[in-house]
């Protein structure tokens, strides 16, 4: 087949090469690990390596998903921020399990989490917000996350207009309904791309007394 040449969806395929997990030399606590896996695809040249895809659900039981950047591991919690009456903070607050999943193509590597998450202190969120640049925070102003708005105009309209409010002083108070979110996690599986279809698929598990871990077939 030649290069650019359309596949069927059903012969899309690749063999996986690049590494394994041996369980002798992972770590006990999987935030280590996870944390090193951030440091690689990082230094890897990805982009957006802390991109992870946030999964949340509704009051009728819908899965949502979407993407979202981690901006800390802090005190064992996945620290993300967003704007507090978007869809998926109302439905963290009416349903605080949620899931996420990083993805690293390049490196042949996922890894799986499921926990709980409650907003960050007040305090915290101003901090990281006032490390944003301007027009970011402009922004969160200008922008009523998740609801419908007439057109695209209408955005930048309401940029301008916060542009101009906040220009002068360059110091843009973060709004009240945004924030951070910390991510407690219970799961943590890490899945390495194998040959044959051997994936790699090791689960931590959160007990009393720290985590344990198993193997998983893939």
């Amino acid at each position: 087949m030649n290069e650019g040449e359309k596949k069927e969806l059903g012969q899309i395929r690749r063999e996986y090469r690049k590494d394994q997990l041996d369980e002798t030399i992972l770590p006990d606590d999987p935030l280590d690990l996870l944390a090193s896996w951030l440091d690689q695809a990082q230094t890897s040249g990805i982009a957006d390596p802390t991109a992870m895809t946030l999964s949340t659900v509704d009051r009728e039981g819908q899965p949502s998903s979407r993407i979202v950047l981690l901006k800390n591991i802090l005190e064992g919690k996945l620290i993300f921020y967003t704007n507090y009456r978007s869809r998926k903070a109302q439905q963290m607050e009416t349903n605080p399990r949620i899931a996420l999943l990083f993805f690293w193509s390049e490196l042949e590597r996922q890894v799986k989490i499921a926990g709980r998450a409650t907003p960050v202190d007040p305090e915290d969120s101003d901090l990281y917000f006032q490390s944003r640049p301007f027009e970011s925070n402009v922004s969160t102003w200008a922008s009523p996350q998740s609801e419908v708005v007439p057109d695209r105009s209408y955005l930048e309209k309401e940029f301008d207009k916060y542009i101009k409010k906040f220009s002068h002083s360059r110091n843009v108070p973060r709004p009240g309904y945004w924030g951070g979110y910390a991510i407690t996690p219970e799961k943590i599986e890490f899945w390495q791309g194998g040959s044959h279809r051997l994936h790699d698929r090791i689960e931590y598990s959160r007990t009393i007394k720290g985590w344990s871990r198993v193997r998983l077939a893939p």
